[in-house]
């Protein structure tokens, strides 16, 4: 089992900045990635970026350039830095971890609670 529990959303103007953080705890050894996805009002839920265990990052297009993902292994915590927020990143915000048994080779993903962004114009 993994817990994963988030923190930083909150209400920002256009341009503005904010920086998410989720901190990971239970069998994070079994963790092969982290990510973040959103939620946005209307639309389906969507990736936003994700990194490896290795360290390897992939950032939505839509995104790419403005929002950067990065993970402190010390602190079992990924991190979700956005910049020139848009009125259109508004949304639900999910961390997820990609969790691995090594014994059978399944895969399962766990979720966050979510945080909401909101960015006004």
């Amino acid at each position: 089992q993994v817990q994963l529990v988030e923190s930083g959303g909150g209400l920002v103007q256009a341009g503005g900045s904010l920086r998410l953080s989720c901190a990971a705890s239970g069998s994070i050894f079994s963790i092969i990635a982290l990510g973040w996805y959103r939620h946005p009002p209307g639309k389906q839920r969507e990736v936003v970026a994700t990194i490896s265990s290795a360290g390897r990052t992939n950032t939505a297009d839509s995104v790419k350039g403005r929002f950067t993902i990065s993970r402190d292994n010390a602190k079992n915590t990924v991190y979700l830095q956005m910049n020139s927020l848009l009125p259109e990143d508004t949304a639900v915000y999910y961390c997820n971890a990609r969790s691995k048994n090594t014994r059978w080779g399944t895969e399962y993903d766990y979720w966050g609670q979510g945080t909401q962004v909101t960015v006004s114009s």
